[in-house]
């Protein structure tokens, strides 16, 4: 149980806790927190702002993000290496919600999601990751990468589409009928993008491939654009209002500043209306963002441990995303959770504590407050050209490969409806049917392993006499409503033919109402046949399910015994 605590304990501020309070937190680990931080940090300032873009708000609010979220949760969680900000799984999740909507309603349901999570928190649901199947997760990464890397292709080929429909087929019907009007320059400042981030990671360095990309790309789009071949940039494509009333381009240099969720504008540009209805329609929204929130972070938490050796508290981080998340809205961030990518990289540069998350923040700040004029030259199609590695890495193709090819074909099932259902609907309805199925899948299976055995020749184990008319059988397995109407319809059919039983039970760990149900029905076919019934070497549950029950011994009919040898003594006295 002890090696297990880290998925029932619960307590704010869990990793700073058990990392920086201890006496050993040195000046050396300060600053291995302190470079770990500043690599990621830089890592980070283009992921939030492309991927602020794809969920259908303006890049500054990732920035927001990635500065207040970054900050909240790496105090208030659960994982010490974990790095929290937007991630590319959401981005099917808040763009419907941005198009709907508009910002103010985003931020309302990131709000409401972050008050879910506190509340799994409190229910102590963290340890339930544990149940999620690998065909599940895999289907809906693998799908939200198909739908982000769709998404980026207006971007990339910069093609003359205004909005893209709801439904994916619709999507690529319009994205197909657009593609001859795509813009070469364009097309040429992504493919650059693209071709460098491919071929960057050969050269063996420290550095992370997106930053020469997106630093050369945009030199290239730089020099296009001076030769007069518009191609879009954060400066052309997005602006703020300054304080005398004009507009800026790009970025606005500023600190993210407080202001109430509900007063941000909504899909009209007006102020959101609160009211019990909006939250009621947001709702299903924020159940998903709760959802995929719990899942993404708790999954990086177990891959940073079997990185690090370290234990993270699953409900504690739990409850440090909810209050993020929380917090975040007020600021205009969005969404944030734990990115494995980032994550993993804060601990290949070394970091030791949440403190490396922290500094990873500050130096997004700094970015914010000090480069911002330099920002808004980065070019749209490199920003799409690195949301398709994002995706691609996401996708996480090189284990769904090899799921298909190794697992049995119940998870094939699982993994093809997931994946085709988040493409083609949502993800909460893909991880809800995923799961149902793969429930089912797994209980059909146990259901068939469930056997019934005539032992009654097998002198190994029956090694008394048998009077004539006695049959002895063995049931292993677990006795629930999947299988045990099966097994006992296999005895009953026998009923007329013996006159007793003998039921060897020593294999049966399990014996639910359906499971007591069928038995009982079984026992009542043997009191119309006259036949006798001899239960023995009931485990510890059966036996707790039978005495709950008030099943007692019927004269005549059914006894119970401890043991297959006191049993088949009992036979031998009638």
């Amino acid at each position: 149980m002890q090696q297990r605590a880290h998925l029932f304990s619960l307590r704010i501020a869990h990793a700073l806790r058990e990392s920086v309070s201890r006496s050993d937190y040195t000046k050396t680990k300060f600053g291995k927190d302190l470079l770990a931080g500043i690599t990621v940090g830089i890592i980070a300032i283009p992921l939030a702002m492309a991927l602020a873009i794809a969920s259908g708000v303006a890049p500054q609010y990732g920035l927001y993000t990635v500065i207040i979220g970054g900050i909240v949760i790496a105090i208030s969680g659960g994982s010490r290496y974990s790095i929290s900000g937007p991630t590319a799984a959401f981005v099917v999740i808040l763009y419907p919600i941005v198009e709907q909507y508009g910002f103010g309603g985003l931020l309302l349901a990131t709000m409401m999601s972050g008050l879910l999570l506190v509340s799994m928190a409190v229910l102590r649901l963290g340890r339930f990751i544990e149940y999620i199947p690998e065909a599940v997760t895999l289907g809906f990464t693998g799908g939200i990468a198909v739908v982000i890397a769709t998404l980026q292709l207006k971007d990339f080929f910069a093609l003359p589409i205004e909005t893209l429909p709801d439904h994916y087929w619709d999507k690529l019907a319009v994205l197909v009928k657009a593609l001859p009007q795509l813009h070469l320059p364009s097309f040429a400042v992504a493919s650059f993008t693209l071709m460098i981030m491919l071929l960057w990671p050969k050269l063996k360095t420290v550095v992370p491939a997106h930053l020469p990309a997106i630093i050369f790309g945009s030199i290239f789009a730089v020099i296009l654009n001076n030769m007069g071949l518009d191609i879009a940039t954060i400066g052309s494509r997005f602006h703020y209002l300054l304080p005398d009333g004009s507009q800026g381009a790009g970025i606005p240099p500023y600190l993210p500043t407080f202001e109430w969720p509900w007063l941000q504008p909504g899909v009209n540009g007006q102020p959101l209306r609160l009211s019990w209805e909006l939250v009621s329609d947001l709702l299903p929204a924020a159940f998903a963002i709760a959802m995929l929130g719990a899942i993404e972070s708790l999954l990086c938490a177990v891959v940073l441990d079997g990185m690090t050796g370290k234990r993270h508290s699953a409900n504690s981080e739990l409850l440090g995303q909810g209050i993020g998340n929380i917090v975040v809205p007020f600021f205009g961030g969005i969404t944030a959770t734990a990115a494995i990518a980032r994550s993993a990289a804060n601990v290949k540069a070394g970091a030791k504590t949440p403190i490396s998350a922290v500094i990873h923040s500050l130096v997004v700040l700094a970015s914010l407050v000090l480069l911002a004029p330099l920002l808004a030259y980065l070019p749209m199609p490199s920003m799409a050209a690195l949301l398709l590695v994002v995706a691609w890495n996401m996708s996480e193709a090189g284990k769904a490969v090899h799921l298909l090819k190794t697992a049995p074909r119940s998870d094939l099932w699982v993994f093809v409806i997931c994946f085709s259902f988040t493409i083609l609907f949502d993800m909460v309805l893909a991880i809800t049917a995923g799961m149902l199925l793969a429930a089912v899948l797994f209980m059909k299976e146990i259901a068939e392993m469930v056997k019934v055995t005539d032992i009654t020749n097998n002198k190994r184990i029956v090694t008394a006499d048998i009077p004539a008319g006695w049959r002895v059988f063995k049931i292993n397995g677990p006795l629930f409503f999947a299988a045990a109407d099966r097994v006992f319809s296999e005895l009953a059919d026998k009923t007329n033919e013996v006159d007793g039983f003998v039921l060897y039970l020593d294999a049966v760990p399990l014996l639910d109402a359906g499971g007591l149900a069928a038995m009982e029905q079984f026992i009542k076919q043997c009191q119309i046949y006259n036949t006798q019934v001899i239960f023995c070497d009931l485990q510890f549950q059966p036996l707790k399910t039978l005495a709950r029950a008030g099943v007692k011994p019927i004269g005549g009919v059914t006894s119970f015994s401890p043991t297959l040898h006191e049993a088949l003594t009992e036979i031998g006295n009638y």
